[in-house]
């Protein structure tokens, strides 16, 4: 028979009292970050940054709630098996979908600098659209930093009237919380003309592309921001890579 000391119940119903007031006031915390960094603070930057999108020409990206993320930079000719097929050879990995399990495999990464080299990426819009395509290339150990690009599936087209896909490509520097809203995000570099050059000459190296040609995009800018407040400067053009075909 377990003999108890005087008082030791009363204690340990304190204990529980305690622990039960932590986790609700923790809780409450959470709920209440969840609710002003993804809901009440994106409403605000959509009415700051409304002008933005009617200035943009329609070459940028917004995110789910309608913020403007980053800017069309590249693009590309071919059919989707041809671009599937140039990432690889040029050693570039398709991002697996969103789901609970490649959420934790990619968080795991990052903690614990391990590769992760289908990790996800977050969904931005084009055309009201989410990416049809999305790639990447570690850099380092682990999915905190990587080259990466979106892709979206066009009605126009290219030489010889091929599908035209346009697309986003962006340096993930760092995993961390967004400046504007403080939601957890990947960081971008800067320099987006500089990850659009190295897409594109990955893919010339790799004796994927016949040509290329600019288009207009965003238009040059010095002070861009992108959705998760990362500043970015751009020379405003949408360099594009035509795929040779099989």
């Amino acid at each position: 028979m377990m003999t108890q000391f005087p008082g030791q119940g009363e204690f340990q119903m304190r204990h529980r009292t305690k622990t039960r007031m932590a986790i609700s006031a923790v809780t409450a915390l959470l709920l209440g970050y969840l609710l002003v960094a993804y809901f009440l603070v994106p409403e605000i930057w959509i009415f700051h940054d409304a002008g933005k999108l009617a200035n943009s020409g329609g070459m940028v990206t917004t995110t789910e709630q309608g913020i403007p993320g980053d800017p069309i930079n590249v693009g590309l000719v071919g059919s989707k098996e041809a671009v599937i097929r140039a990432f690889a050879a040029a050693g570039w990995d398709p991002a697996d979908k969103i789901t609970l399990r490649t959420s934790i495999d990619i968080g795991l990464s990052v903690v614990l600098d391990r590769p992760d080299l289908d990790a996800p990426v977050s969904p931005l819009l084009f055309d009201g659209r989410k990416q049809d395509l999305a790639f990447e290339k570690p850099v380092g150990k682990s999915a905190d930093e990587r080259n990466h690009a979106r892709f979206w599936l066009t009605e126009q087209s290219g030489p010889d009237d091929r599908p035209l896909w346009l697309g986003s490509a962006s340096f993930d520097r760092g995993v961390g919380f967004s400046h504007d809203t403080g939601q957890i995000t990947h960081h971008i570099g800067p320099d987006v003309d500089a990850e659009r050059d190295l897409l594109i000459g990955d893919l010339l190296k790799a004796g994927q592309l016949v040509s290329s040609y600019e288009i207009d995009g965003i238009g040059a800018t010095k002070t861009g921001r992108n959705g998760g407040g990362d500043p970015y400067f751009t020379d405003g053009k949408a360099l594009i890579g035509v795929l040779g075909t099989p």
